[in-house]
């Protein structure tokens, strides 16, 4: 009971530290601390048995063993995408795909900008600053609440596309390390379901963005709104040549290197955006640079997440919590996609989710029988529906820092795109797997 009671309030404390805007590097290591004495964990290797586990070796594992897998995908993700959005490409793809949509639909374009960029390989917090400029203007000139421009954003980038078949995003290959399958697992069934998300989608946001209108809502302008002053920009075909770089690499080295393949296609992304585009740099370096800091500040911020998994996960009533979760009754890709799903929202976290669940569900469900392709699409889209929780990351940044509204303002759109639809299309992806 006392362990039941510290893991979920670690886990409460863990949220509530980061709505607050502590910093993860210290929020997850004094939740998992929680988590720990409540637990009667001992706190230093010193004060266990050999090869027991204690807090600072489990935090440390968790931690350390998620940089060693993953530091490099980050990175040249990371920096593929400053170079991209430093020579002006990303603007250049976005652009041209607002222009031919039109103002009318401004929130499909918006849309479908993020969806090109994040399925090229772009990370996804660059899409969001780089989309949002254009957003803006979009919505201005289409007199729309600019409260939805986070839930736009969002729904383009983390849904239909973050977690589909062919995704060159991380929430697509953490799953081959544990299953063995490929980044087109079950690509049959992800194409459907990723239609189905983006179709319902985008007619709800459409709905609510219309309902406020007629409620009298509409743009308002404010001083510190960025403006377009850019003119140089790349040719859109040219700009796009690197996003299918990075497609096709990783589809030709898959089966000889498995998730390593990504390393060689984001850093051959990397070159080919610099050949091809050298005269539109304004700081090749400088991006490189930033690119390189917020690969360490995303990586380190997950890495800190998954180390309060790997503490978590070593006490009494986390082994009961998955039990649970493994005993649901019916297909074992409901409890695959629930556990999955729910650690990826306590933990505000996709990849985090995934990395902490998947090395204790995986065997588990795979000596059952279960399908690995399955499994795999089923848990990279269930990762990507309530790891949007308020408190996750992703949200906080897009709405607070990148869209300056207020989750009163924003969320509850935010929410509607990111949570119930991929919840959605969690169920639609379980019973066609059933079925079929």
């Amino acid at each position: 009971m006392l362990s039941m009671i510290g893991l979920l309030g670690g886990i409460a404390l863990l949220i509530y530290l980061t709505m607050r805007g502590v910093n993860l590097l210290l929020a997850a290591p004094f939740a998992a601390f929680i988590v720990a004495i409540f637990s009667g964990l001992p706190i230093f290797p010193q004060f266990a048995g050999e090869g027991e586990v204690n807090f600072v070796t489990n935090y440390m594992e968790g931690f350390s063993g998620f940089i060693t897998s993953w530091y490099l995908m980050f990175l040249f993700g990371a920096i593929f995408g400053k170079l991209m959005e430093d020579s002006g490409a990303a603007d250049s793809v976005s652009k041209w795909i607002i222009e031919k949509i039109g103002m009318k639909r401004a929130a499909l374009a918006v849309i479908i900008a993020c969806a090109v960029l994040t399925y090229g390989g772009v990370s996804l917090f660059i899409v969001a600053f780089s989309v949002y400029p254009m957003a803006l203007s979009l919505f201005k000139e289409a007199n729309l609440p600019r409260r939805f421009i986070p839930a736009a954003l969002a729904f383009g980038s983390t849904t239909f596309t973050m977690t589909s078949a062919g995704s060159p995003e991380i929430q697509n290959w953490i799953p081959i390390e544990f299953l063995g399958t490929s980044p087109y697992a079950g690509w049959e069934v992800s194409l459907i379901v990723a239609v189905f998300m983006m179709v319902f989608g985008y007619w709800w946001l459409k709905k609510m963005i219309n309902k406020a209108v007629q409620n009298g809502e509409k743009f308002e302008a404010r001083e510190s709104d960025p403006t377009l002053v850019r003119q140089n920009l790349p040719g859109p075909i040219l700009s796009m040549i690197p996003l299918l770089t990075v497609l096709v690499i990783s589809f030709i080295f898959h089966d000889i290197l498995a998730q390593s393949a990504l390393i060689i296609a984001l850093l051959s992304g990397c070159i080919v955006t610099y050949l091809l585009n050298r005269k539109y740099f304004t700081n090749v370096w400088g991006a490189a640079s930033e690119g390189t800091i917020g690969a360490l500040i995303a990586i380190a911020n997950t890495s800190a997440v998954v180390g309060f998994g790997g503490v978590a996960k070593a006490t009494p009533a986390f082994a009961s919590a998955v039990d649970a979760m493994t005993s649901v009754p019916g297909s074992p890709l409901i409890g695959g996609a629930i556990a999955v799903s729910v650690i990826a929202g306590l933990t505000g976290s996709a990849s985090g989710g995934q990395s902490i669940a998947l090395p204790l569900l995986a065997p588990h469900y795979l000596d059952m029988g279960v399908v690995p392709e399955e499994l795999h699409r089923v848990v990279a889209i269930s990762s990507g529906s309530i790891d949007s929780l308020p408190h996750g990351g992703y949200v906080v940044t897009t709405i607070r820092a990148i869209a300056g509204e207020s989750h009163k303002d924003a969320y509850p759109a935010f929410g509607a795109m990111t949570v119930i639809v991929p919840i959605l299309g969690v169920i639609l992806a379980v019973a066609l797997f059933t079925i079929f």
